[in-house]
């Protein structure tokens, strides 16, 4: 009897090798949300509090080419971390870096990338507090990978997730979109502040951050709440010199992508022009039955996918 092959990562794409791997994994009671979500959400042991634990890296030739600032590479693999706290609402509280660098990388390399992420760190209040470091199996060339794991804590009242989305909600999208590969995607800033103060004055039903594009990321967001979305292209906030298909499928956009009730969009719209008067908010679609999405559109526009596009120019 014929052995069936195992699928290739390339055939399946991302969100498919993720719901694989992590399908049946041993989870105990005090997780509240696992996979699938921009931070597990976990029980801790202060009153009325969650805390929330993320992990994220950054691959040299992915993420970044070779004559990228080291300072910016240590940046950016922090604050892509804070941007999915910043998506549940949350703030960060400690870190732990994992650096792996060929061996004939100089020292200031290796610290400057660490002055990279102290910047970000004490920026938003965050301890650094260990890691580790190894060289790659290979001599050939040069690697270099920066892993965060990125500890976070929550108000219970506050928590926001991908999942709570209602029929009818409203979606709306901080900042602008596309263009990243720029130079935005090193530069960009995290929205701690802004998740915060939603998550306190107009609790979104769910958010996310963008970091895979906006044609990749809203039908997960609106998977997540089992809807459906009807997106206004002409609404779509384009960075500078974009066209829409960049908007869409660019990627490391790094803003915040929420819903809200219908009955608290005006209220939200006019606090937020005062409040964060330099920063553009977009009401962009709505959510809607799955039957009447427009999700089999965005099944060839695609966003970024790991397993499926190719890496950066090295």
């Amino acid at each position: 009897m014929k052995t069936q092959a195992s699928p290739r990562l390339v055939d399946l794409g991302e969100d498919e090798v993720v719901r694989e791997l992590t399908r049946g994994l041993p989870v105990d009671g005090s997780v509240v949300a696992g996979a699938g979500d921009d931070c597990a959400v976990l029980e801790y042991g202060r009153t009325g509090y969650y805390q929330l634990f993320k992990t994220d890296c950054l691959v040299q030739g992915v993420h970044y080419t070779p004559d990228t600032p080291p300072k910016l590479v240590g940046r950016k693999a922090l604050a892509r971390a804070l941007s999915d706290i910043a998506a549940m609402g949350g703030w960060p509280t400690q870190a732990v870096i994992t650096l792996v660098l060929s061996p004939s990388y100089h020292m200031s390399y290796a610290k400057d990338i660490y002055e990279g992420l102290a910047e970000v760190a004490r920026e938003f209040g965050v301890s650094l507090v260990g890691g580790e470091t190894a060289r790659p199996a290979t001599s050939s060339g040069r690697t270099a990978i920066v892993s965060v794991s990125l500890l976070g804590l929550l108000e219970k009242s506050r928590c926001v997730l991908r999942s709570g989305g209602q029929e009818g909600d409203q979606v709306f999208v901080t900042g602008t979109l596309g263009g990243s590969i720029k130079g935005k995607h090193l530069q960009f800033q995290p929205r701690v502040w802004e998740g915060r103060w939603l998550s306190e004055h107009f609790k979104p039903s769910a958010m996310m951050d963008l970091s895979d594009g906006l044609a990749k990321d809203l039908p997960r967001l609106a998977k997540q709440s089992g809807l459906g979305f009807q997106l206004v292209y002409q609404r779509v906030p384009r960075s500078p010199g974009c066209e829409l298909a960049q908007a869409l499928n660019d990627g490391e956009d790094y803003e915040l992508l929420f819903t809200v009730s219908p009955e608290r969009a005006e209220s939200l719209k006019a606090s937020w022009s005062r409040i964060f008067p330099g920063l553009p908010l977009t009401h962009i679609g709505w959510l809607c039955p799955e039957d009447d999405s427009m999700a089999s559109e965005f099944d060839e526009l695609g966003g970024w996918d790991h397993f499926q596009k190719m890496p950066m120019a090295t």
